[in-house]
């Protein structure tokens, strides 16, 4: 990484209304609060009085089609469960409504500002990201197609069935986890919910200095045992300076690396795709910056998944969606595409082309559906960042140059810009 240098500090121009959409996240969180409360205690019920049935249904399902299910509004109340609703859910539909419980972060398309004083930033683990609740003796992590990962004894708070000491019977714990393979550990990259007390509407700040200081009281962060299966680190997170930036690029960790992780001091834990949180990838800290085919090779041409809506309409999976596309309706009845299918297909040479920073061409030819395993389209983001990764990529040196400038902002030192 090079060294940031203060005489000259410079932007790269922003390409899209990424920072724009920022604002208006931490506007909506600060004017709508939901009862985070009764959401946490719907999660943790939920998945007590679905894991079971699903369980022994679940080999049979997975051959099955994935349900087309009606897109969520973004208002809040839409976002508590009931559990009367969960005892009519099937195995897909339960996968289906977990998949939309993780905050997913945006790709780093622009550098947002103030980069040094509202950000943390951390080396995402290389993994499975997961929901993990613990509750009633038992652990349950599900991916982020929602479907179950591991069911097992820990040493979460009542997340095993031993003489729990570290709370009553009726508690229940929520993290946001990545899964690494190679050492059979929990990397827990945020806390939701501990002990029954929910932090889904506390600052990331606030979360972060929880998960820290509660996990390692249980003793999860111990090696595994016959009651503790997996043994649960919580990734090391850093203030974005350039101490902490170049600690969490350049830095060596017990996991594989797959980018960094950028998360707004002041954002709540929102559920679905947010630009409150955001990941950055390049060569030197990820092996997977450009996406692969199913031969874990990289394509020619880029590819993008959408879906299908029922005017032909072909949107990513934001709330709200972006439309990338159209297809004729004679077309649909021809292939025999309905509504809700998760179609690919390749960017041609035209590309894409932007107006103030939104989408008003895009050049994409249809090539198939999706594996059945998958849960959403691309978010418009990542379509973004693929694309620029492949023409002018954001380059580590740029997050340097901002941290840069904001400091010589702080110090009354003008601006300068440069062209990229």
């Amino acid at each position: 990484m090079a060294p940031p240098d203060p005489r000259r500090p410079f932007k790269r121009l922003p390409i899209s209304d990424q920072q724009k959409r920022r604002e208006l996240a931490l506007l909506r969180q600060a004017q709508s609060r939901r009862d985070s409360q009764h959401h946490a205690r719907c999660i943790a019920s939920s998945v007590l009085s679905l894991q079971n049935r699903e369980e022994s249904q679940l080999e049979i399902e997975i051959e099955e089609a994935e349900p087309e299910l009606s897109p969520k509004p973004s208002s809040s109340n839409s976002r508590d469960f009931d559990v009367l609703r969960s005892s009519k859910l099937r195995g897909p539909e339960v996968r289906q409504w977990f998949a939309r419980q993780l905050m997913l972060p945006e790709w780093m398309v622009d550098v947002p500002p103030r980069l040094n004083s509202d950000w943390y930033v951390f080396a995402r683990p290389a993994g499975k990201r997961c929901l993990l609740v613990s509750s009633n003796g038992t652990t349950v992590s599900r991916l982020r197609n929602g479907s179950i990962l591991h069911h097992f004894p820990s040493a979460l708070p009542n997340g095993a069935r031993t003489k729990d000491i570290s709370g009553p019977a009726h508690s229940f714990s929520i993290l946001d986890c990545i899964f690494h393979e190679p050492d059979q550990t929990y990397y827990v990259i945020d806390m939701l919910c501990w002990r029954g007390y929910s932090l889904y509407d506390c600052s990331a700040e606030f979360r972060f200095f929880w998960l820290n200081s509660k996990l390692a009281e249980t003793g999860a962060c111990n090696p595994p045992s016959q009651y503790h299966r997996y043994r649960f680190t919580p990734v090391l997170i850093y203030e974005c300076d350039h101490i902490g930036l170049h600690e969490a690029y350049t830095g060596a960790f017990p996991y594989t690396k797959d980018g960094l992780s950028f998360y707004n001091r002041h954002a709540h834990y929102q559920t679905g795709n947010t630009p409150l949180a955001l990941v950055w990838k390049d060569e030197n800290c990820s092996q997977y910056v450009l996406d692969t085919d199913n031969k874990g090779q990289v394509p020619a041409q880029q590819q993008v998944v959408l879906e299908l809506q029922d005017d032909g309409k072909l949107t990513t999976s934001d709330d709200p969606r972006v439309v990338c596309g159209c297809l004729d309706s004679n077309f649909m009845q021809q292939s025999g595409l309905q509504s809700g299918s998760l179609l690919r297909f390749v960017v041609g040479e035209g590309g894409f082309r932007f107006v103030d920073g939104k989408l008003e061409m895009a050049d994409i030819h249809y090539i198939g559906k999706t594996n059945r395993a998958r849960a959403f389209a691309d978010s418009y983001s990542k379509i973004l960042f693929q694309y620029t990764a492949r023409r002018s990529p954001l380059k580590i040196d740029d997050l340097v140059a901002s941290i840069s400038s904001c400091h010589s902002q702080e110090d009354g030192s003008p601006d300068v810009k440069m062209v990229l």
